[in-house]
């Protein structure tokens, strides 16, 4: 799915601002048909943004169903004859939308995006109204998983994943433009070897395209043309080519264009390219050939106020204290981000482990950090073939969105699942091999918790690179950093030995209270956070087999409520207002040379 974009042969209208709202408290708005006419009420709600913690009122924060919005936009005269489509970035878990009183698109999943042709149903050079109803619900068919509580005060939604339950439209919603015959899809591979780049690509075409051609150019950052081709398919060459490495995102433009018998062009789109290469040999992680060591965090897309609305402003702030800190990598955590994230890490060289919402797939690590009742993971009641199928479905969505991205090296199917049963294998076996079958280009792994040790778990070997949580010193013996540091050194040798593959610990950490002190390092203090992390990084450096540490986590964000949980997650390197911590310092002096 291509993005909007704008010129001589398409057109976009970016619909960001602020929407008519409401919540459906009473579940109601569906059966009485809200979008028909304007929503109940006068409140007005900020698009791109979470809702929950917009309005001064628990009962909007820990809503549990549907929530609606409304806007009018008028669409342009100059849009007859042109094929019209709505857009939304992202619906947090799922939505209906209308335009007018047609319904013209569903989606499951809320980190991804979805659209509808609406042409038919818009009136150009008129007002038309859009509505859309969006449901926060999570259930054991959905992608996170959940289940939805009755309590007498009404439901309660509970959830496995440790991080809050932020929904709406959390990015951007569109209205644009194509041709009717039009360039549906592109996709692009490249390669390296030595100086020579290369560029496979293959464009999809929709509409009346009989009688059309394919014409690709791809060019320089100073828009010098390097290679050139005809046809939907083709391999573009590049000699003394200049690739996207690490710390330098340089990028090429693929411009593709669709050009009717006479030669005059019908449809046009362009993306961005970073040539190079990813392969995993041995215990290496090679990028354009060269052994990468992955220093960085898991993050989230957390703020106040916005919860997880996309903010270009604060993605520069955050990237830029990426800078500050030395670190080139992260990993989406534990969703999809905003494709102005991985565009922005392509621009500036940060390398990318893109996740799928598989989180909270191992139910018995409820109980005390998510409060929640214990139940078995992979179960006729519980994770199961629909749930299965909502994951395969997620990722298709993943790869189709982010496949183009140069700073996307890995793929991980998902966080913390349960991995040492045989359901967990039967489970996550055909996840795999569709994610290949996807993206051959790319190593896949997943991320193994704790629990399922070298040893025991039975889904490793399925992934190209071991990526592993590992918490000795906080979640077990916390405050014993000397066994800590044994226990940590034992089993990630026991990894290497087992599995010879590469390791990416991606996620270390203890939570900290920023001010808190002591002069012998105890748990919740910065000296602490500051110690352990030490005892972690002596021992990345005593096993080569360790090719990268990711903190967790870059700054402090919300979760649910619950005794372990003083207003959020403490894990940060930095507070959820993104003011620095001692152990920040400390990574910088670690992560860069020039410190």
């Amino acid at each position: 799915m291509l993005r909007p974009s704008a010129h001589a042969l398409r057109d976009r209208r970016r619909l960001d601002g602020l929407w008519r709202f409401a919540v459906d408290s009473d579940g109601v708005g569906r059966d009485q048909e809200w979008w028909q006419a304007p929503l109940p009420g006068r409140t007005e709600i900020a698009v791109p943004a979470s809702y929950n913690d917009l309005f001064a009122d628990g009962s909007v924060r820990d809503h549990v169903g549907d929530v609606w919005y409304q806007t009018t936009v008028h669409v342009p005269a100059a849009w007859e004859g042109q094929r019209i489509v709505l857009r939304f970035d992202a619906a947090t878990h799922r939505a209906v939308a209308w335009v007018g009183g047609t319904q013209v698109v569903e989606h499951e999943g809320g980190y991804t995006p979805f659209e509808a042709d609406v042409t038919d149903v818009v009136t150009v050079g008129a007002d038309n109204r859009i509505t859309v109803v969006v449901d926060n619900r999570l259930s054991w068919e959905s992608v996170p998983p959940g289940y939805v509580e009755q309590t007498p005060a009404g439901p309660r939604q509970r959830y496995y994943h440790d991080f809050f339950n932020y929904s709406g439209l959390h990015r951007s919603v569109w209205l644009h433009t194509t041709p009717p015959a039009h360039i549906s899809d592109i996709t692009v591979v490249t390669g390296l070897d030595g100086t020579t780049g290369t560029v496979d690509y293959e464009i999809e075409t929709s509409g009346p395209a009989e009688g059309l051609t394919a014409h690709v150019v791809l060019r320089d950052e100073d828009g010098h043309e390097v290679a050139r081709g005809e046809g939907a398919s083709g391999t573009l060459v590049v000699d003394q080519v200049h690739p996207w490495r690490p710390g330098e995102g340089y990028l090429h433009r693929f411009e593709a264009e669709l050009h009717d018998s006479t030669g005059s062009p019908v449809d046009a789109y362009s993306l961005d390219v970073g040539v190079r290469s990813v392969e995993v040999r041995g215990t290496e992680f090679l990028i354009n050939g060269e052994p990468f060591y992955f220093t960085g965090f898991g993050m989230h897309e957390d703020h106040s106020v916005r919860g997880k609305g996309h903010d270009n402003a604060s993605m520069v702030h955050d990237f830029a204290l990426l800078d500050w800190i030395g670190a080139n990598s992260l990993r989406t955590s534990h969703y999809p981000y905003a494709e102005e994230v991985l565009d922005h890490a392509d621009r500036h060289g940060i390398v990318v482990i893109d996740e799928t919402a598989a989180v909270g797939m191992n139910l018995g690590l409820a109980g005390g950090i998510v409060n929640a009742e214990t139940k078995p993971t992979f179960s006729a009641n519980t994770i199961g073939e629909v749930t299965q199928h909502a994951h395969l479905q997620a990722i298709r969505e993943l790869v189709a969105r982010d496949k183009n991205h140069p700073s996307v090296v890995l793929w991980s199917v998902a966080n913390e699942p349960e991995s040492d049963s045989a359901g967990s294998r039967a489970y996550f076996e055909p996840l795999f091999t569709e994610t290949r079958r996807l993206d051959p280009s790319r190593p896949v792994g997943f991320v193994n918790v704790m629990f399922a040790p070298a040893d025991a778990c039975v889904v490793s070997d399925l992934a190209d690179v071991v990526m592993v949580n590992r918490y000795y010193g906080w979640y077990v013996d916390p405050g014993d950093l000397a066994n800590a540091e044994r226990a940590l050194e034992d089993e990630l040798t026991a990894w290497a030995d087992r599995h010879g593959k590469p390791i990416i610990v991606t996620e270390y950490g203890a939570d900290t209270v920023a001010g808190l002190h002591s002069v012998v390092p105890q748990p919740w203090t910065e000296e602490y956070q500051v110690a352990f992390l030490d005892v972690y990084h002596r021992v990345f450096d005593r096993i080569p087999a360790v090719v990268g540490e990711q903190v967790w986590n870059f700054a402090d964000f919300a979760t649910a409520s619950g005794f372990a949980r003083v207003q959020g997650n403490k894990k940060g390197v930095f507070t959820r207002e993104r003011h620095p911590k001692a152990a920040a310092f400390s990574l910088r002096e670690r992560w860069r040379d020039d410190v």
